[in-house]
């Protein structure tokens, strides 16, 4: 089974070689890889939460899909084991588009006559990848306030699976606080 390179041969954000041709069919990349991450929204999106944590990178850089759905496991995993599954919100609120793509190089006898070549070859498909600016907010979770300590550990450990440092910040709601006259006047549309 064929192994993945290296994360930091991913690492940069540098607008690969794109082939254009003079044929329009030839100009596009003609097959997207599969995607693993599967699950961008998990636990109660209905419910109101009274914090936010946010993970941030502190540097720009480009992110494998793999290693953002090792991330999302290993917080999910903790947050259903410490909490109920309506006691929290998290969210992935970036998505994986940009093509990676790879030329092999030749092995055997006579490799080190052919592996030279193109700078950058356009290569094929082999994985995607998330192209993140430092300070845009990459993982979301909101807990009410007991469970934040949680919720701060949970982001630990999904920053541990990628190849960068961030950072967390907690922000607290605004819950909005209904009156009687409008707390009546919600429950009887429901009802």
């Amino acid at each position: 089974m064929a192994k993945l390179r290296r994360a930091r041969t991913y690492r940069d954000i540098d607008r690969p070689y794109t082939r254009v041709s003079k044929f329009r069919k030839k100009s596009y990349i003609r097959m997207s890889p599969q995607r693993k991450v599967t699950r961008y929204d998990m636990g109660d999106a209905s419910k109101q939460f009274s914090h936010t944590l946010d993970l941030i990178p502190i540097d720009s850089l480009q992110i494998r899909q793999e290693s953002m759905e090792s991330a999302r496991m290993t917080s999910i995993r903790l947050l259903e084991k410490k909490l109920a599954k309506n006691a929290f919100h998290f969210k992935i609120l970036k998505y994986p588009y940009h093509i990676l793509r790879e030329k092999s190089l030749a092995l055997g006898a006579g490799a080190d006559r052919v592996s030279t070549g193109m700078q950058k070859p356009f290569g094929k498909p082999i994985g995607l990848a998330l192209q993140i600016r430092a300070g845009e907010m990459f993982f979301r979770v909101q807990v009410d306030e007991p469970a934040i300590e949680t919720a701060r550990l949970a982001l630990q450990r999904a920053s541990k699976k990628m190849p960068c440092s961030f950072s967390i910040i907690v922000t607290r709601n605004e819950i909005p606080v209904l009156d009687k006259e409008e707390a009546v006047a919600a429950t009887a549309v429901t009802a």
